[in-house]
């Protein structure tokens, strides 16, 4: 079922079944506003206590607005120059920041954006199916280049002390790129996961789980290697739910991790992030070749889907 009504005061789109209540707001970057679990009356995406939310213009301070739900990264996360011609990518992309242009369908929605600066178009396909979300992704390079890109599922999710992540066992190492975090010490240090040590406190702390608000602390990590499985898992022991991504690792092939256990604002949250390149800068990325490409006049493709289940 879909129907048509309004999150916070913004235009939305909500598609629904008996197990999912997915609210989509096109003209804020076709976000995913809410993902409501039936089965367990939960909320998997954060929100914040904003009752009527602002539309962001162009180019925008991603800081300034409302931290929550689903945005789409493309096609860099910071702020800085593109590969392509070295014109500026804004603050956690372009496309967060935009109207896409939305076509109801038999499966869902058809939705689809185009940059004013940069030669692509975004496209993006949302189904909805029993206990699932399925987006599909189409990214188009209009010039006669390759058009180096990072794509992240920007998607902030309600945490508690009782929530942990699950990742493939073969991923076991990690890359701090965040400066104010307490326990993972400067840019660039490696670290065991999901043991370690706090460079702050020398103990031992567990990376897949979450600290209290009061720990005042952010932590934004990559795992180093390169997934060889496409999925990752957020589990909530206190409702004995599992939100799982699933994802192709041939064109998905990094995983980041941003936790704000109070240290952002006061929020409270984390993500799991499948992307297309790693360190959040497009342009350090494509130096040292850990990014995605679309060919020259060609098309990139690839899949999320976000499955809801029980322990």
């Amino acid at each position: 079922m879909i129907t048509y009504s309004t999150f916070k005061g913004i235009e939305s789109i909500i598609l629904e079944n008996e197990h999912i209540r997915c609210t989509i707001l096109p003209s804020y970057g076709g976000k995913m506003a809410s993902l409501f679990d039936k089965k367990a009356n939960y909320e998997w995406l954060y929100q914040t206590e904003v009752e009527k939310m602002t539309v962001p213009a162009y180019g925008q301070d991603f800081s300034n607005f409302d931290s929550s739900g689903f945005d789409e990264m493309f096609p860099g996360i910071d702020e800085g120059p593109h590969p392509h011609d070295f014109s500026r990518i804004p603050d956690h992309g372009e496309v967060w920041a935009m109207p896409w242009q939305v076509t109801e369908r038999s499966y869902g929605l058809d939705l689809e954006v185009a940059s004013p600066f940069f030669p692509y178009r975004l496209k993006k396909q949302v189904y909805l199916k029993a206990d699932r979300v399925e987006l599909n992704y189409q990214a188009f390079n209009l010039s006669s280049q390759p058009f180096p890109f990072i794509w992240a599922a920007h998607s902030l999710l309600n945490m508690n002390r009782a929530t942990t992540i699950r990742v493939p066992s073969d991923m076991n190492e990690v890359i701090n790129v965040e400066q104010a975090s307490g326990h993972l010490g400067q840019w660039g240090t490696i670290h065991r996961y999901p043991i370690t040590q706090s460079k702050r406190t020398g103990d031992s702390i567990d990376l897949s789980k979450m600290e209290d608000e009061a720990a005042n602390n952010i932590e934004k990590f990559y795992f180093t290697q390169m997934v060889s499985q496409g999925w990752c898992q957020a589990i909530q022991h206190d409702i004995r739910r599992t939100l799982t991504y699933t994802f192709p690792p041939d064109k998905v092939p990094y995983l980041g991790v941003w936790k704000t256990q109070g240290g952002y604002r006061g929020d409270y949250n984390f993500a799991l992030e499948p992307c297309t390149g790693m360190y959040d800068d497009v342009y350090v990325a494509n130096k040292i070749n850990k990014v995605s490409k679309i060919s020259p006049r060609g098309t990139y493709s690839w899949n999320l889907t976000i499955q809801l289940g029980g322990l």
